[in-house]
């Protein structure tokens, strides 16, 4: 029906039975329109009448939908001019000091509401307030382990939730393990994360965001502080970030720009199961450090362990590694192992791992692997992994062996899961029909619900 028009609306037959019966096709009468369900029988009771003698022929406006508010804080400094000149906001001439000076109050200053920004006339900042917002997400929930491990659960919105991990003592001084997708669809069998179904890609201010969540944890502002303590950002959280390129290239240029975050280039890791077409694209656009989520030497083992080796083959995968733009000894791809108890951990693997990536500028970062609940599998024993980098090392590989950090809130390496659930396409189909019928019943909310 067109938006406006009401109706009376009869139904003839049970919900079950009308569950149990397709429509055929539309047939309509002087004053009814209904559904036939059965072919053979065209004069068969009706699943839905409509009373048409009832209907209004007055149109009511449909009320406006309020337009969502542009986060500026997901836009590069480029994206950031447009949006100011496409919205009237700030007129052309003026457009790259005001997106320079907004610029460096989001991510410089961190501030969350344009009345703090001072040095733009109040005029702007009123209207820049009715067209944008700045605001941070939700924090669900924040945890601290007793290493020092700050996890927080953020909601983006409603349904939207992802997990981001800030650990002590890595890299310069301290490392952010930031999300980029809610959920994930690779389906690693080692991995927590895996188990929960993709729900969405995560936008650029989404991303961003989870670095000012920190910051504002942390006391990181201004982003100038000399003795900051988040230093590297690393794409290791939840979701594959070369399934969400664009909006990972977008947030690296914002944390990397020096009039905000301006953390360097060489200090952002992005961490990929291998995804070889898009390697290139990363290089080139990102200039980030390159991370490969390895952990198996033949396509036997890893078609188990990171189902995408189906697709993309260890032989594909390590051409595609060797043609990293940018990969040289000051510039070394990380390759990621996790260490699994009798699957991965012999003596005979590490030397596979050896020829596996021989002329290949990298480091192997052993991680013990973090359990969680329902895994079927065990972390190897310490002294296996001593011995497992000490093959690596002789062979003139840096090969460190990752602490584990934050096991006790699940927020060590493979062990993020967001709360996010996606809701049922049935369940949706089925509150669909029942508010088109306006019969809504106590069973479906409970569904629902």
């Amino acid at each position: 029906m067109r938006p406006g028009v009401s109706a009376g609306l009869i139904l003839s037959l049970s919900k079950d039975e009308a569950a149990c019966r397709r429509p055929s096709f539309w047939k309509t009468g002087p004053d009814l329109l209904y559904v036939r369900l059965d072919p053979e029988e065209p004069d068969t009771p009706l699943s839905a009448t409509l009373d048409l003698s009832r209907v209004s022929t007055e149109t009511t406006p449909a009320a406006p939908v309020a337009k969502p508010l542009v986060n500026l804080s997901g836009l590069t400094r480029p994206q950031l001019v447009a949006a100011l000149v496409e919205s009237g906001v700030v007129e052309h001439g003026k457009a790259k000091m005001r997106a320079t000076q907004i610029f460096r109050w989001m991510h410089h200053r961190g501030v969350t509401d344009f009345a703090q920004m001072s040095d733009v006339a109040k005029e702007t900042r009123a209207r820049l307030a009715e067209t944008f917002t700045i605001a941070r997400p939700e924090i669900v929930e924040r945890q601290v382990s007793k290493d020092g491990t700050r996890k927080w659960l953020i909601r983006m919105a409603p349904g939207i939730e992802v997990e981001s991990v800030y650990i002590p003592g890595v890299g310069r001084a301290g490392a952010l393990c930031v999300s980029s997708q809610v959920g994930c669809t690779l389906n690693c069998s080692f991995c927590h994360t895996g188990t929960q179904p993709l729900v969405r890609n995560l936008t650029t201010a989404e991303i961003v965001a989870q670095v000012q969540v920190a910051k504002d944890d942390l006391a990181e502002w201004p982003s100038d502080k000399e003795d900051r303590v988040l230093s590297n950002i690393v794409f290791m959280g939840m979701g594959e970030p070369l399934y969400n390129l664009g909006q990972v290239a977008d947030a690296i240029e914002i944390i990397s720009d020096n009039e905000g975050v301006g953390i360097s280039r060489r200090r952002i890791t992005v961490s990929t199961s291998g995804v070889v077409p898009m390697l290139e694209k990363l290089g080139d656009t990102t200039q980030a450090m390159l991370a490969i989520s390895l952990h198996a030497t033949n396509d036997a083992l890893r078609d188990v362990l990171v189902p995408l080796n189906k697709k993309y083959p260890l032989d594909t995968l390590m051409a595609g590694v060797r043609a990293y733009p940018g990969l040289s000894n000051a510039r070394r791809v990380t390759f990621e192992y996790v260490m699994l108890k009798g699957v991965n951990d012999s003596p005979e693997e590490a030397r596979a791992l050896v020829k596996l990536i021989k002329g290949i500028p990298a480091k192997i970062n052993l991680i013990p692997f973090n359990p969680w609940p329902g895994s079927d599998y065990q972390c190897s024993d310490w002294s296996t992994i001593e011995a497992f980098a000490a093959i690596l090392n002789k062979a003139g590989y840096s090969s460190p062996i990752r602490t584990p950090r934050g096991r006790d809130i699940l927020a060590a390496c493979g062990q993020l899961k967001s709360e996010s659930e996606k809701v049922r396409a049935s369940a949706l189909r089925k509150l669909s029909l029942a508010a088109m019928a306006g019969v809504l019943s106590d069973d479906d909310e409970d569904e629902a619900a």
